[in-house]
């Protein structure tokens, strides 16, 4: 009764502000790193066939390494940055 609707918290509204700068941040970090998992799986599955004498695709090889490069550069460009 007492307070005004724009007394908003000043965390909240930092927060809430950031959100409308960058929306759906967390779910997006969460899908690049899950991507960039699954990338390092393959490729460390590749490595040991590898290493078992196994023979591996170059094609496949290539395709874990550029979706481990890939999915990992888009987490540190969806990174926090200071001031942001």
């Amino acid at each position: 009764m007492g307070s005004k609707p724009d007394s908003i918290d000043p965390a909240l509204k930092a927060r809430l502000l950031q959100e409308a700068r960058t929306p759906w941040r967390g779910l997006r970090r969460g899908l690049w790193v899950a991507l960039a998992a699954s990338g390092a799986v393959g490729l460390a599955t590749m490595a040991m066939r590898l290493a078992s004498g196994a023979e591996v695709a170059p094609t496949d090889l290539l395709i874990q390494v550029g979706a481990l490069s890939l999915f990992g550069s888009l987490i540190w460009l969806d990174r926090n940055r200071v001031g942001d």
